[in-house]
Parts: structure tokens; C-alpha cells; sequence
């Protein structure tokens, strides 16, 4: 999880004369995967995408995403940017690079982009969503992109608590280490819903960025909360304290899922988000 866009001036480059840049959308199953980033010797999105632009079209484009996802991660809708020197028609591209791509990586979608267009600089917010299955038994479909908790969850307190974290805050409680964010640690979430269907319960937080593993330290809350170890007057106590204690626990990677990047307005939203 990357944090929002740097403020003044960002590095952006443009393809070479006569090169096209190409906008990517990009779903993968994490589970045998580390993460986006390429990793020497380790199965990486990045790293895989990078070996098969290299094999289809000889040339060798660092693919740049909307922000990196950690070993285990899955994503729904991806975006990355890349360029190449020599055009492609955007389907042939598309699927000469998922005949080449492990199982667990598709292309979903891949067109031509302005010469100015940047995955990670361009996007306004990103929605994740943390998926747990509440029954007694796993369910064997599931295992692999929810978290089995077999105790009831209290999901109305949840959801209490899940209100109180919406806004405009400083969420260093919430970071796994509030001291790598060069950004600083104050984030908008504009949406933080715990959904229920069935022994599915599913956390959806949408933001304009999120810190290093915040998103699986908001779930891993709610999970407390949920399950009566932490009371919802907590949540607030935590929040205003701006610290990382061992109160807050970060939850199990398998469970979340980037669902979709924003680049435009996002439906369902104010025009001012919450403060």
C-alpha cells in the first residue's frame, strides 16, 4: 500500500519519440506470490510482467504501478503504466502477454494512455476490501482470499468503531511503522463499511492513500472489536494517540484484496470528503 502522490513537482517521464505508453489493468491471486515488486529470485507481479514484455516484444519497460502490494496480497483491478519504443495494438499486446503470464496473473484490460498519464501520481484514491469467512467450518472456495474466524462477530460493533476512523486523521496507530512514511501519516478515509452476507463479512475502506499496512491494521482492529477483545471506545483512544502499541494487530495478508484505483470522481462520494 503506497501512500498519496507527493506533493509539488512528481518524477514523470514520457515514452520515446515514436513509443506509445499503455494503461494496464491487472488482477492476480497473491497467494504464491511476493508481492508487486520485483525481487530477485521471488515469483513478484512486476517481476513477471517484466519477463514477458521482454520475451513478446524484445524490449525491456519498467511496468510502474498504482502502489505495491505486499507477499500474499490480491488484487481485483490493478493499474500500472509502461512504455515501448515500438507500438503494439493494444489487444494483441494483451494477449500475447497472458499467454506468457503465470495463472495466478491476468491482464484484464490494456489500452493506449496520454504520454503524461502515471499509474501511481494520477490516482485519487483506492479502495481495498478485507474478506472473512465467520462460521465454525471454512469454507474450502474461500480459503485462499478470506480469513476463517470461527467465533460470532459482534459486526454492529464493528461497525461502531468502523465510524469513528472515517475522516481525515493522522493514522500512525494504524502503521506498521509510521517511520517510513516520508509523506507523514495523515490520510482521508473516506469510506470504512463492514458488509455481512451470509458467514461472509467483508471490510471495505476507501481513501485517497493508505499507510504501510494500514489497511490490514484497520481489519485486524475491527477483528478485536469484533470479537469483544477491545472495546469500540477504544478505537477513538487509539486514534487520537498517534502510536503504534501492540493493541493494535495486523491481520492475516490472504484477506485483502485492492478492489480499484480511482482516477476520476468516485461514485457514491461527496464532492468534500469527510473531515
Amino acid at each position: 500500500m503506497s501512500p498519496v502522490p507527493a506533493k509539488g513537482p512528481t518524477p514523470r517521464t514520457r515514452p520515446p519519440r515514436g513509443g506509445q505508453r499503455y494503461r494496464l489493468t491487472i488482477a492476480y491471486d497473491g497467494t504464491d506470490l511476493y508481492g508487486w515488486q520485483t525481487q530477485p529470485g521471488k515469483s513478484t507481479v512486476q517481476g513477471a510482467l517484466e519477463a514477458a514484455l521482454q520475451q513478446l516484444t524484445g524490449e525491456s519497460p519498467r511496468v510502474h504501478s498504482s502502489g505495491r502490494t505486499d507477499t500474499g496480497v490480491h488484487a481485483r483491478a490493478q493499474v500500472a503504466h509502461l512504455d515501448l519504443a515500438r507500438p503494439w495494438e493494444p489487444w494483441r499486446l494483451q494477449k500475447g502477454l497472458n499467454a506468457l503470464l503465470p495463472d495466478a496473473i491476468r491482464v484484464t484490460n490494456l489500452r493506449r494512455a496520454r504520454p503524461t498519464f502515471h499509474a501511481r501520481y494520477d490516482a485519487r484514491g483506492k479502495e481495498y476490501r478485507y474478506t472473512i469467512w465467520n462460521a465454525p467450518v471454512m469454507s474450502p472456495l474461500h480459503r485462499r482470499q478470506a480469513v476463517h474466524i470461527r467465533a460470532p462477530l459482534a459486526v454492529d460493533a464493528m461497525r461502531e468503531a468502523a465510524a469513528i476512523l472515517v475522516g481525515t486523521h493522522d493514522f500512525a496507530a494504524f502503521a506498521a511503522n509510521p517511520h517510513r512514511e516520508i509523506e507523514g501519516t495523515v490520510r482521508t478515509l473516506w469510506r470504512l463499511a463492514v458488509r455481512q452476507r451470509g458467514p461472509l463479512v467483508t471490510i471495505h475502506a476507501v481513501g485517497d492513500g493508505f499507510l504501510y499496512r494500514m489497511v490490514r491494521s484497520l481489519a485486524g482492529h475491527l477483528l478485536r472489536v469484533g470479537l469483544g477483545a477491545v472495546p469500540v471506545a477504544e478505537t477513538a483512544t487509539l486514534l487520537a494517540g498517534k502510536i503504534r502499541t501492540a493493541r493494535v494487530e495486523t491481520a492475516p495478508a490472504h484477506g485483502l484484496c485492492l478492489w480499484q484505483i480511482f482516477y476520476g470522481a468516485i461514485p457514491g462520494l461527496p464532492k468534500s470528503p469527510p473531515s
